[in-house]
């Protein structure tokens, strides 16, 4: 069990620097493709500490996540969404409550 725990913190790590070298590839897109983004990530970890009984600030889930602080991410990182990318958002998620 100790190795799949391993294993699986290793691959978590991958898919985090796989994000951090596609900063190009905005929250929205993968909202919009995959159902999930970056502060998603965040909050499952922020959750799933505090079902393990340790309290995991937000703030601090998203630095790991993004590898810097949210606030920074965003003005360095994070583009105005277009009309186009909103309707593809709004149209993805029409059906889901």
């Amino acid at each position: 069990m100790d190795k799949e725990i391993e294993i699986k913190a290793k691959a978590f790590d991958r898919l985090i620097n796989h994000l951090d070298n596609r900063k190009d590839v905005q929250n929205i897109d993968l909202m919009i493709l995959a159902n999930f983004c970056r502060n998603c990530l965040a909050n499952w970890m922020t959750e799933e500490a505090k079902n393990l009984g340790v309290e995991l600030p937000k703030d601090k889930a998203r630095q790991y996540i993004y590898k810097m602080p949210y606030t920074q991410w965003k003005d360095k990182y994070q583009k105005e969404v277009s009309d186009k990318k909103l309707t593809a958002f709004k149209q993805a998620f029409k059906n889901k409550g």
